[in-house]
């Protein structure tokens, strides 16, 4: 079976960060997904589950709903590894382009209080999995430590 290019990256040298993980055509328009790597892989232990399950109620709620990015957003979800997320947008878009949006999302999470939108039983297939002061204090390191 051929090797899908994401597993040709070598993930221990992978640092945190915001990187263009592949561009796509579709149709006539560019698709672009980026790695948003809030651990290194293999050197920092994984998020915890319920945080990032949180961060991606809480990221994908703001990123749907912001005024200038919210027709050019596609997906964000976690990474199986739960080292990072993955975002995918309409366009031809480069890291730079989004740390500003990425900043404005994790500072959102890190101040966040309140319900965690979409976190009720009849909205998520695991309601009650979620950490929200463990995901705002993992928000507010990626902020300081890596978008800053």
């Amino acid at each position: 079976m051929k090797k899908i290019p994401s597993f040709t990256i070598d993930h221990l040298t992978l640092d945190r960060g915001l990187y263009v993980s592949r561009k796509d055509s579709v149709g006539d328009e560019i698709v672009t997904t980026f790695d948003v790597r809030l651990k290194a892989p293999n050197r920092e232990p994984a998020m915890d589950p319920a945080a990032m399950h949180t961060i991606e109620h809480l990221a994908a709620t703001i990123l749907r709903n912001h005024p200038v990015w919210a027709e050019r957003v596609i997906y964000w979800g976690p990474m199986g590894c739960l080292t990072g997320c993955y975002f995918i947008v309409k366009g031809d878009v480069q890291a730079e382009d989004i740390r500003p949006l990425m900043q404005e999302v994790f500072a959102q999470i890190a101040d966040f209080e309140g319900e965690i939108p979409g976190s009720s039983p009849k909205e998520c297939g695991n309601w009650a999995f979620h950490d929200l002061p463990l995901a705002r204090q993992e928000a507010g390191i990626f902020l300081k430590e890596v978008l800053s």
